[in-house]
Formats: structure tokens, C-alpha cells, sequence
């Protein structure tokens, strides 16, 4: 199969600056609910805070999600090289190790000793987490289709737009969860 007849040329097309676009919108999401976080820990002081958060985790699934990152990073730059074997085993390793990120962090969901409904922490630790969760599923779902067309031989060095699209997409899914990381799993240890 060949590249696509019709689409943008390099990476940074349209639709590369469309993303951008959403990235910032979501961006903004992700620092007004950092704020209601902040804003009740300067209001209430650590006593706010339901239970100190374990590690055991988050800590782990922060890796997994940075190591995400690279190998996405890495199929993007296969992709601008023609290395197509070796992008879509990067996109792929980026699929499974975000799958894997969604059932460690539903299995932290379940261990919590508080619900969204049960204080005011509970429902900015559940919110945020769950909008981040959302995030992360439509950032799989955009590397899941690329790598199927990657696997259909629809991208080249010259037309491999959409993969960089979903690359930038997961890199901030990635960049907001070590806001959230710091936020609501280190910052109860300070002070």
C-alpha cells in the first residue's frame, strides 16, 4: 500500500497547530483544577488532606508513563527517518504502556479509602484524576489508530503528520500527569 494521496506534508501541518490549539484549552482545564487543589491546601492547611498518598503506585505508573513518552518520541522520529518497522513497534510499545498505566491507575482508584463524594480532597483527587484518565484514553486511542495506519504503510518521511499529532498530544498527557504526580502525591510531604 502507498502513502495517503491526500493529506498535509512534514509535521507540523494544520492540523499540528489544530492540536496545539486543543493542548492549550486543556492545558488551561488542568490548571484551573490544580488551582482548586492549591487553594483548598492554602485554606485548610494538611489537615485537608484526606490520607497521605502512597507511592507503591504512582510511582511506578509515573515511569511506565514517561517511558511512554519515549518510545512514542521514538516512533516519531522513525517515522521522519522511513524506519516504519521500528515506528510502529514504538507506537505499539506506546499503546501497551498506556494501557497499562489506566489499569494500575484504576486499581488506585479502587485501594482509596475515600470517594469523589466523601470531602472536598476526595473530589479534586478523583476529578482531576479522572479527567486525566480520559485524557489518557483518547491519547490511546489516537496512538492505536496511527499505528494502524502506520501498519498500512500510509506514512513516509515526507507525509507522517497525523503520526506527529498524536505524539504531541501524548507528550502533554505525559507533561500533565507530572503536574498531577507533584500535586497530589509529593506535595503532602511538604511542609
Amino acid at each position: 500500500m502507498t502513502a495517503l494521496p491526500v493529506g498535509s506534508i512534514d509535521h507540523k501541518s494544520f492540523g499540528w497547530w489544530g492540536m496545539m490549539t486543543v493542548i492549550m484549552t486543556e492545558a488551561s482545564l488542568f490548571a484551573y483544577l490544580l488551582f482548586a487543589y492549591f487553594y483548598f491546601l492554602v485554606h485548610y492547611g494538611h489537615g485537608w488532606i484526606a490520607e497521605k498518598p502512597g507511592l507503591a503506585l504512582a510511582a511506578p505508573n509515573t515511569a511506565i508513563l514517561l517511558l511512554s513518552s519515549l518510545f512514542v518520541w521514538w516512533a516519531e522520529s522513525c517515522a521522519a527517518r522511513d524506519r516504519r518497522g521500528a515506528q510502529a513497534v514504538g507506537l505499539a510499545i506506546g499503546v501497551v504502556l498506556g494501557v497499562v498505566f489506566l489499569a494500575i491507575q484504576i486499581l488506585e482508584w479502587r485501594e482509596k479509602p475515600f470517594t469523589i463524594a466523601s470531602t472536598s480532597y476526595g473530589s479534586s483527587y478523583f476529578i482531576t484524576t479522572g479527567f486525566h484518565m480520559a485524557h489518557v484514553v483518547v491519547g490511546v486511542l489516537m496512538l492505536a489508530a496511527v499505528l494502524l495506519w502506520s501498519l498500512l504503510g500510509y506514512f513516509d518521511s515526507r507525509r507522517r503528520a497525523p503520526v506527529s499529532i498524536a505524539a504531541v498530544y501524548w507528550h502533554f498527557v505525559d507533561l500533565v500527569w507530572l503536574a498531577i504526580f507533584f500535586t497530589f502525591y509529593l506535595t503532602p510531604y511538604i511542609g
